[in-house]
């Protein structure tokens, strides 16, 4: 399994952005790349992951239209622009990796056996 570290974290005022950083212990291009965001008492829930090639991304409803996920291979890495941030962004946010065929990109946090610590981001009205 690869280690994960992620970093990009913060606190911001509502409208600002962020972007976060994952950093892979090793090779991630055969890699399907994903984002999960966690509130304290609730579920992990999947924002945004991103095939091998990154030809493929999928974003959830919520992150829809103001997040953007990327990756990096020769650096290993993974990114995620958020912009617009609104309060109910606020969370622990999770970097994770799964070997997967090419394109394959899902959004369930059972599929990815490789996770970093997480980042704290705090959105303020």
């Amino acid at each position: 399994q690869l280690q994960l570290v992620e970093s990009g974290g913060g606190s911001v005022q509502s409208g600002e952005s962020l972007r976060l950083s994952c950093k892979a212990s090793g090779a991630i291009n055969r890699h399907a790349m994903g984002w999960f965001r966690q509130v304290p008492g609730t579920e992990r829930e999947g924002l945004s992951c991103i095939g091998a090639t990154g030809r493929t991304s999928i974003y959830s409803p919520a992150t829809k239209d103001r997040f953007t996920i990327s990756r990096d291979n020769a650096n290993a890495a993974s990114y995620l622009q958020m912009d617009s941030l609104k309060p109910e962004d606020t969370g622990i946010y999770y970097c994770a990796a799964q070997p997967m065929p090419l394109g394959a990109c899902p959004l369930h946090l059972v599929d990815y056996s490789s996770w970093g610590q997480g980042t704290h981001i705090t959105v303020s009205s």
